[in-house]
């Protein structure tokens, strides 16, 4: 197999985001997550965490860890998922456009 090939083999299968969300200017702060398409509730939208103590927090955020907002009234939770990373599931239903948020909670770095 060549090197082109193996690369284009290796990008087909990592996705940063799930098809159904892109990153673009938030009214909230920066940068966010938004929907592309209606997502339903209870929906994994993939992992946004892995559990690394050489990281802040202990924790590598990915793409999709690291670009979702704050809210008050959030559309989706972070769950831990076996013992090392968290996921992004949908707390209800998402339209097409809406901004994806979360919680967030407070944390002392230094623990």
């Amino acid at each position: 197999m060549g090197l082109v090939q193996l690369v284009k083999t290796n990008m087909d299968y990592y996705r940063p985001l799930p098809n159904s969300l892109t990153i673009k200017q938030s009214e909230i702060n920066g940068l966010g997550l938004f929907a592309v398409s209606d997502i339903i509730k209870g929906t994994n939208l993939g992992i946004t965490h892995v559990e690394d103590y050489e990281f802040q927090d202990s924790y590598i955020r990915t793409p999709l860890g690291g670009f979702f907002n704050h809210s008050e009234t959030p559309n989706i939770k972070l769950d831990y998922q076996g013992d090392h990373h968290k996921v992004m599931v949908t707390l209800r239903d998402i339209k097409s456009g809406e901004e994806i948020t979360g919680k967030y909670t407070t944390y002392d770095p230094t623990k």
